[in-house]
């Protein structure tokens, strides 16, 4: 029987791509404690996200191609995961390896359901996660999250509430319910520096933010905080919604510019992608069809994924639990599911160079 050598396994494993990062898993540094026992090989492929969309292909692609190497008997692979930090993150929320923005050019058009569903959906991948609701004059995630409770403080810092494995912080915790919010920039933007600085998030591999709708101090006060992983842009499919989209997405471009900082934008997301029919499952298109794809292609960015419009979105909001959780054999739970696998593996390729 031939003998076989960690030289040849790995040589074999070069042949295996990353679809996303465009690299082979060797190089990448994916390939950890291979194990040899005369025909017997046994390795583990640590991911840079649980979230990985491609686990299954590159799992089984490893199997394949180490099962070819002469005198091989059985191939067992181990699939890990492990987030890399982005580096410019900085110490004003140590602990946190990546803060993803979700942003909108306008209101009505389902951002804040993005978040929280996007948030859940990174969780039940086994990443840590948190979510912070930026959106100072119409703080909803905590009713959309359930978070009942008060967030804890132990005398220097203030300590989310955990629900739905998320850890909440809403400026909604600490305002009355019947009073509006009159803030200016300066008030804004501090804010986000005791929501980001003054609170324990613990060690996070992602940190939602869900920012006001627009192109107002909120965003730009956030960017000049802190350096963004990235932004995830929130539209409605109508081609009209297209503009309001771009001027978003001009304004984190613009904030790259003043910032002297590389504002990376994610991707699109289509909301209300069109009508799911409860009873029979039938979709229907209210609105024009495709205008996130073509908003992307025309804006030079990634499109993420259609979430169709379903009444469990609304009242899953309205009862605090996300529709991912309500109904997660659904349409619109699948869709969350393959966003939050896209966003990960675009993460993954900012902070790997890609």
């Amino acid at each position: 029987m031939p003998v076989i050598t960690e030289e040849q396994i790995l040589n074999a494993l070069r042949a295996v791509n990353d679809p996303d990062l465009r690299r082979d898993i060797v190089s990448l540094g994916f390939v950890k404690d291979v194990r040899i026992d005369g025909g017997e090989i046994a390795f583990k492929v640590e991911l840079t996200t649980p979230a990985c969309p491609v686990k299954d292909m590159l799992r089984d692609e490893a199997v394949a191609v180490v099962r070819a190497i002469p005198g091989v008997t059985s191939v067992e692979v181990e699939m890990t995961a492990q987030v890399r930090a982005e580096q410019r993150i900085g110490p004003l929320i140590p602990g946190v390896k990546h803060v993803i923005a979700v942003a909108s050019g306008k209101g009505g058009v389902g951002k804040s359901t993005v978040s929280c569903n996007l948030a859940v959906a990174l969780a039940q991948t086994g990443a840590t996660v948190g979510l912070l609701d930026a959106d100072i004059y119409g703080p909803t995630i905590p009713m959309m999250m359930g978070a009942t409770e008060d967030p804890a403080f132990d005398g220097k810092m203030l300590h989310p509430v955990m629900t739905h494995g998320v850890g909440v912080m809403s400026i909604g915790f600490f305002l009355e319910p019947d009073k509006a919010v009159v803030w200016r920039g300066p008030m804004i933007g501090k804010a986000l520096t005791q929501f980001l600085g003054e609170v324990d998030w613990g060690a996070l591999d992602y940190l939602i933010v869900d920012l006001p709708p627009g192109t107002g101090d909120a965003p730009m006060s956030l960017a000049q905080l802190i350096p963004l992983t990235g932004v995830v842009v929130v539209m409605t499919p109508q081609d009209v919604a297209q503009q309001i989209a771009n001027k978003s997405i001009l304004m984190f471009r613009m904030l790259e510019q003043s910032t002297n900082r590389a504002i990376p934008i994610l991707g699109v997301v289509e909301n209300m992608s069109g009508f799911v029919c409860p009873t029979c499952g039938t979709e229907t298109q209210l609105f024009s069809k495709g205008g996130g794809e073509r908003a992307a292609e025309t804006l030079g960015v990634p499109f993420l994924g259609a979430v169709p419009l379903d009444p469990t979105i609304c009242v899953s909001g309205d009862m605090g639990t996300p529709a991912l959780l309500v109904a997660p054999e659904s349409k619109q739970a699948d869709a969350f599911r393959r966003i939050a696998g896209s966003v990960a593996a675009r993460v993954s390729t900012i902070t790997l160079g890609g």
